[in-house]
């Protein structure tokens, strides 16, 4: 059986941002058409042909329900904060909810205060 883990490999465009409950917000770690490019457990965010706007590490835990990730940034104001998030990936999409480093992990989607989602299909 095919992990998550592997199915997360390779690139992915984001075409979903939502933070703090406001839709398509000013977006310093991505943007629509960014592409996030996942190799093992890391992780590189940018625009096509520019620098890095994120990029880190994760962990996941792919048993449980909402199966869970954590997102490491190794940049930015974020660098060495886990952010607890959920997700759902299928072979062509995912999505994530990531809380603030200070929040207890989403248990849905319905976003909010110090909540970002963000969604993704393959690049």
């Amino acid at each position: 059986m095919e992990t998550d883990l592997k199915r997360f490999q390779g690139q992915w465009r984001q075409v979903r941002f939502e933070e703090n409950g406001i839709v398509d917000p000013t977006d310093t770690h991505g943007a629509h058409n960014s592409v996030m490019t996942i190799v093992g457990d890391t992780f590189h965010v940018a625009i096509p042909g520019e620098e890095a706007l994120v990029e880190g590490r994760f962990v996941i835990e792919d048993d449980e329900s909402p199966k869970r990730i954590d997102w490491i940034d190794s940049i930015g104001s974020d660098a060495g904060k886990r952010l607890p998030a959920i997700y759902t990936l299928s072979k062509d999409s995912f999505e994530f909810a990531a809380a603030d480093a200070d929040m207890d992990r989403p248990q849905d989607f319905t976003g909010g205060r110090g909540i970002t989602i963000r969604g993704f299909v393959r690049a």
